[in-house]
């Protein structure tokens, strides 16, 4: 061992708790940044990147699919080579595709640079991961709620600060910044979190790994871009049928192979795949709102829906909801500790509801919608902050990190399809206002009134979540001192 690796390790045996944490979620409040770092210029990078509508929705389109496709086998990386390793070159990845984007002026080169940045997602359920790990368990589950609210801080609080560099910079200092971010975060993991001691040795599963790809990819596509192609088209029937096949497949694969890439067993364990199931609701009720509630926000007046707010102050308006995450994770973790993670996990669904029916009902004064977003930011921290711990408590040590990226994949399902189901809406039920499509107040109705059922539908399955014994908390978590 060189002098370099020897002095790492003693510092990182010396860092304390909290600098883990903190370390932790900046690399997840960075990764969280990538899903909303170009929804401020999504109408204007048409004239940007010179390059038709249809062609720039990849921009965003490219981040979702990779994201999903990336997050499991990252988990399962870790759980075999190491979840800090991996972290470090989910980092890397951030950084090149900041790189290739920064640098780029044609759509091919930001394509592939946000292809890059959403490989970085994994991240979060890492983080998560290594907190079961390296802390005792009586700081473990306010740690877990602080690093879960990342997912939805990050693109709440990112999404003025990328509007602010939009309207008043280049369009690539976005990037720029996003490329510091990835180094700033790379040298925390680096000098404060330990090296992990707790690995599952195994192979990794290439075929397993392709196959997973494939089916998500055709899935995903199907919801992400089946509005513009049409639901019944032959391209988005032929994604949905190869997406639907690959699957079902892969899955027979992996209860037969002997290292698979996600045990299919412990994935189906009724508190596992409840969770998992809920996770979609809560995907959707997050990325519903940020597709919404800024349209409605900067909608001009003379629509009579709309309150013809600038970009800025419509990010402004979301950016609440960030920072009710951030405040309330240390009284999750209390509650968590306290009632459990289930009771938890029902009062977040149960407020998404609610923060949704207000919406319905009360619409008409801008503090109206930041009052929902701001429930919806309580719903969110609880759900978010709940979700991981029960998956931890219902999984073998060595399986933390694929079963947290199988839980993020969900997420990314209900975000994904939230993206195509909201837009397709507002899309369809629009008028022509001045040569411009404008969605209409039974447009945005509709929307709140999906995001009620899919909220409503999570609540409900949190109730069938088995409760777990004493027994299998501390075998699931084993103490730390």
């Amino acid at each position: 061992m060189n002098d370099e690796t020897g002095s790492r390790q003693q510092l990182t045996r010396r860092s304390p708790g909290w600098a883990i944490v903190a370390a932790l979620a900046f690399a997840g409040l960075s990764s969280a940044f990538m899903f909303t770092l170009v929804v401020p210029l999504q109408a204007e990078l048409p004239e940007l990147l010179n390059a038709p509508r249809e062609d720039t929705t990849w921009v965003v389109t490219i981040t979702l699919l990779v994201a999903a496709v990336a997050t499991p086998i990252s988990g399962r990386l870790g759980d075999m080579y190491g979840k800090r390793r991996v972290i470090m070159y989910l980092l890397a990845a951030l950084i090149l595709g900041s790189l290739v984007a920064a640098l780029s002026t044609s759509i091919l080169g930001v394509i592939i640079g946000r292809g890059l940045q959403g490989i970085t997602t994994g991240v979060i359920p890492l983080g998560i991961a290594i907190m079961r790990d390296v802390l005792p368990p009586a700081k473990l589950g306010t740690a877990v709620a602080f690093m879960s609210a990342t997912m939805g801080v990050g693109g709440a609080i990112g999404m003025p600060f990328a509007a602010f560099i939009a309207e008043n910079y280049d369009w690539h200092a976005l990037f720029w910044v996003s490329l510091g971010l990835g180094v700033v975060g790379a040298a925390a993991i680096w000098f404060v979190v330990p090296e992990d001691t707790l690995l599952s040795p195994g192979r990794l599963d290439l075929l397993g790994a392709f196959g997973l790809a494939v089916g998500l990819t055709g899935l995903l596509l199907y919801v992400s871009r089946g509005a513009d192609w049409g639901w019944g088209s032959p391209w988005a029937i032929g994604s949905l049928t190869i997406g639907v096949i690959a699957l079902l497949a892969w899955g027979a694969y992996q209860l037969r192979t002997r290292d698979p890439l996600v045990d299919l067993r412990v994935a189906a364990r009724p508190a596992v795949l409840l969770t998992n199931l809920a996770a979609i609701g809560m995907g959707f009720a997050l990325f519903g709102s940020n597709v919404s509630f800024p349209q409605l926000l900067e909608m001009p007046t003379e629509t009579g829906v709309g309150f013809g707010l600038t970009m800025m102050e419509a990010a402004l308006c979301i950016a609440p909801s960030g920072l009710i995450m951030m405040v309330l994770s240390p009284l999750s973790g209390q509650l968590e500790r306290i009632f459990g993670p289930r009771p938890l996990f029902t009062i977040g669904t149960a407020s998404i509801v609610v923060a949704y029916v207000f919406v319905l009902l009360w619409s008409t004064e801008v503090w109206h919608i930041v009052v929902a977003n701001g429930i919806i930011g309580v719903g969110i921290a609880f759900s978010f902050a709940a979700m991981p711990m029960i998956i931890m408590r219902s999984v073998p040590n060595d399986e933390t990190g694929v079963s947290n990226g199988l839980n993020a994949l969900f997420r990314s399902v209900g975000t994904s399809s939230a993206s195509a189901v909201m837009g397709g809406v507002l899309a369809a039920m629009s008028v022509d206002r001045d040569g411009h499509a404008m969605p209409t107040s039974e447009a945005f109705a509709t929307c709140f009134w999906i995001a009620i059922a899919a909220a409503a539908v999570a609540t409900a399955l949190t109730f069938f979540i088995p409760r777990s014994t004493p027994d299998a908390e501390r075998a699931a978590v084993p103490h730390r001192e």
